[in-house]
């Protein structure tokens, strides 16, 4: 399996940078992870509506051009669907065992993400109404990705 994780603006933070490479690290017997940073657009403060759809389609063009025909891709939003570890764990194994080895999640900026992303996407993810900062999100991503491989094999860890 190939897991990529496109994220919108740069991870500076050596504590995230650490904690991504440690599960990075274990995901390494059940799947091949790239992590993929495109640049973030400069978004003041006060922004019109039209001013932030065109930083949403800027930086919506870039994750596009990370993105393969292939691919199935999962758009992390708060409007997307929640569901359990336990559920999250099933629709991996299920996109493994019905063709699909090629899985892309997608974080947008501090904006969100475009129409265009959206309508890419194939399915959408949500770990809440909460709003988390991207690069802290690119860390719960990948624990739960990780923690899915877990319990799959039926592991204590998610115990």
């Amino acid at each position: 399996m190939n897991i990529k994780i496109i994220g919108v603006g740069k991870l500076k933070e050596k504590y995230f940078k650490d904690s991504i490479a440690e599960y990075r690290k274990r995901l390494t017997k059940f799947a091949k992870v790239d992590i993929v940073e495109v640049p973030d657009e400069k978004a003041p403060e006060s922004l019109s509506d039209a001013e932030m759809a065109n930083v949403k389609a800027l930086e919506g063009a870039r994750i596009l051009g990370k993105i393969k025909d292939k691919e199935w891709v999962i758009a992390l939003a708060i409007e997307g669907k929640q569901r359990s570890s336990e559920a999250f764990a099933k629709e991996l194994e299920d996109l493994t065992t019905y063709g699909h080895s090629d899985i892309t999640f997608v974080i947008g900026g501090s904006l969100g993400l475009s129409p265009a992303v959206m309508k890419r996407a194939n399915n959408t993810l949500s770990f809440g109404k909460l709003t988390m900062p991207h690069q802290l999100m690119r860390l719960v991503l990948i624990e739960q990705v990780y923690r899915a491989f877990m319990i799959n094999i039926g592991s204590p860890y998610h115990k």
